[in-house]
């Protein structure tokens, strides 16, 4: 059997055991080595994968990863969000569909402190869905604003989905992380303006709330809040200027969320535990994924899957962009099913020579692209995380009136990425003054 057809095999079978309900690391690592084990000697085999995981895992660069998921579970844990739903209230929550759109301004504040969908959902969720009810909102507008809401937390920095990009691509995860700034604020744009103009063509769908005075809309800034966005500003700052690597930045952000939390009393001691309990379970979780991925990539190095994809993307008789629209496609349809960590650490691999070497995309333009396509993941039947997870919290609203009010973000998703495609430089502006 040729390389490039025990691939194709190694691939179908990956298939299968994911189908078997087979966990996603456990299956790339064994369909990798049995494959790597096949194509070169089990000698040759071991002593390669031994090498890739070790360098991996020494790396300096993979321990950014904790640090940012601990700064996230220690402002989900402190309230914080809390605090951002109360302030983007205040200030949105008079507007057709207000409470809605303060809702996303509130996921995506947190979002840049947090970095995780899961829990940006899981936080917005239990704090802005039982306030929408409250002012008749539909449910199917106020469960799907929020799970879209929390999709922002992988395309604002911190993402950990940019830390595992940039692991897998070997590019500058400073870079990726200001690369999605721009973005981000883009596509919670996008979220606010689907939902005022639902609001406006169908009021009752969203009747507005009490409007604030200006008096309120500044105390509703206290306690806190204030302190935790200059930390943000100046994690994210200093790594823009160049004064600390991701990991600094990383334990910078951690360091200053704990210590504002516990100086505010927002941060009991319960809390930090299951913060640090927390961080380690997920920590876990994503190393053994990028484990499962480096091996099942080592393999589907050397069965040429990837030389021979570029290979006939480059002799296609089609522009760039179309191309990369099939790419684009295919992540959409992968996304359906597959969990966006494991979609990244799967396919980049295969689609990454494809579109940096062979079509000549920008490898950081691509990652935030990718990301954003990742994002829709998180909200598409039937896998859709986020919905789950506001099924969670609004255990009375049907899954599928979630996921029918769903539709108007992921058409703002695509709008986004036409955006990002027809103009580049919003996500790549940004990069261009980063000193790291």
């Amino acid at each position: 059997m040729s390389p490039f057809l025990a691939g194709i095999v190694g691939v179908l079978v990956f298939i299968v055991l994911l189908v078997l309900r087979m966990p996603i690391a456990i299956a790339m690592g064994l369909v990798g080595f049995a494959g790597c084990l096949y194509l070169i000697s089990p000698e040759a085999a071991l002593r390669v994968i031994a090498k890739d995981l070790y360098s991996t895992f020494s790396s300096y660069s993979l321990s950014v990863i904790p640090m940012f998921v601990w700064m996230g579970f220690l402002a989900y844990h402190s309230g914080i969000g809390g605090k951002l739903y109360n302030f983007a209230y205040k200030l949105l929550g008079h507007l057709p569909g207000g409470l809605a759109m303060a809702s996303e301004a509130a996921c995506a504040i947190f979002g840049a402190v947090c970095g995780s969908n899961t829990a940006t959902a899981a936080t917005m969720g239990a704090i802005a869905i039982p306030e929408m009810r409250k002012y008749k909102y539909d449910d199917s507008l106020a469960t799907a604003s929020v799970a879209a809401g929390g999709a922002l937390g992988v395309l604002i920095p911190p993402s950990v989905i940019f830390v595992v990009y940039g692991i897998a691509t070997e590019q500058s995860i400073g870079k990726l992380f200001i690369a999605g700034i721009l973005p981000g604020i883009l596509l919670t744009l996008l979220y606010m303006a689907a939902i005022y103009l639902l609001a406006r063509r169908n009021p009752s769908l969203a009747p507005p709330g009490p409007k604030a005075a200006p008096r309120e809309v500044l105390l509703s800034l206290s306690g806190g809040l204030p302190e935790v966005l200059i930390v943000f500003v100046i994690s994210i700052g200093g790594l823009f200027a160049g004064w600390f690597t991701p990991t600094e930045a990383g334990a910078v952000g951690a360091a200053g969320v704990m210590a504002v939390s516990l100086l505010e009393g927002h941060l009991s001691w319960a809390g930090l535990s299951r913060s640090l309990r927390d961080t380690t379970r997920t920590t876990a979780m994503i190393m053994f994924l990028v484990a499962g991925a480096m091996i099942f990539g080592r393999f589907i190095a050397i069965s040429r899957i990837p030389f021979e994809l570029a290979n006939w993307a480059g002799a296609l008789p089609l522009p760039p962009y179309v191309v990369m629209a099939i790419i684009l496609a295919i992540y959409l349809v992968l996304g359906c099913f597959i969990d966006a960590l494991a979609m990244i650490l799967l396919t980049i691999p295969i689609f990454y020579p494809v579109a940096v070497d062979v079509l000549g995309y920008d490898p950081i333009w691509f990652g935030v692209v990718i990301v954003m396509v990742v994002a829709m993941g998180v909200i598409t039947p039937p896998v859709g995380m986020n919905v789950y997870i506001i099924k969670g919290v609004a255990k009375d609203v049907p899954l599928e009136v979630i996921f029918k009010g769903i539709w108007p973000f992921l058409i703002a998703i695509f709008v986004a990425c036409g955006l990002l495609i027809a103009f580049p430089e919003i996500a790549t502006f940004l990069p261009r003054f980063a000193t790291y």
